[in-house]
């Protein structure tokens, strides 16, 4: 058989068998831009509030939204400050000074941090350089079934195989 036949046939075949990118969402916060510091007030040196997010750009086949925010520049390894899950699709968003309770109006969940506690735990990295807190966002094809209070690996093994499309916001903070 001739080589470019089979070439190509590897190639379409190939083509059919490899896993589809998630779409891409944009997320971005009035607080602050992408890349830069995220303000006192939405730290641990400050009031602690979580910070707004907006998301757009998701599929009309979106069933839930799940947001996990995390530290890749903690000293004892990635910290995650905010686990929430099976928010709704009609609202994209989240407001400042989200409720620090295990479910949300809407039938949104909320699950660990790193300091084994419900809700957004703000940014306070030790003294020295500036640390990235990433506040990633998943639109999801259903909505999780999950026990009580999951963390972050129990919510990424549940969505694993229902994530049509991703974004992220990433902000700085630099212990003052």
């Amino acid at each position: 058989m001739n080589p470019w036949i089979i070439s190509l046939a590897c190639v379409a075949l190939g083509a059919l068998t490899a896993p589809a990118q998630p779409a891409k969402l944009t997320v971005t916060s009035a607080a602050f831009k992408n890349g830069q510091p995220i303000p006192v007030k939405y730290t641990g040196q400050g009031d602690g509030l979580s910070p707004p997010l907006q998301w757009e750009g998701a599929p009309a086949a979106t069933k839930s939204f799940a947001l996990i925010c995390d530290d890749p520049d903690a000293p004892a390894g990635t910290w995650v400050h905010w686990v929430i899950y099976n928010l709704s699709p009609a609202l994209p968003s989240l407001s400042e000074n989200t409720a620090k309770t295990e479910t949300l109006p809407g039938g949104a969940a909320q699950g660990r941090n790193s300091s084994r506690k419900i809700g957004y735990a703000g940014p306070y990295p030790p003294p020295g350089k500036a640390h990235r807190y990433y506040f990633k966002v998943y639109a999801l094809d259903s909505l999780l079934t999950l026990q009580d209070r999951p963390n972050k690996e129990e919510l990424l093994a549940a969505m694993r195989g229902h994530i049509l499309a991703q974004g992220q916001l990433m902000g700085t903070y630099q212990r003052q």
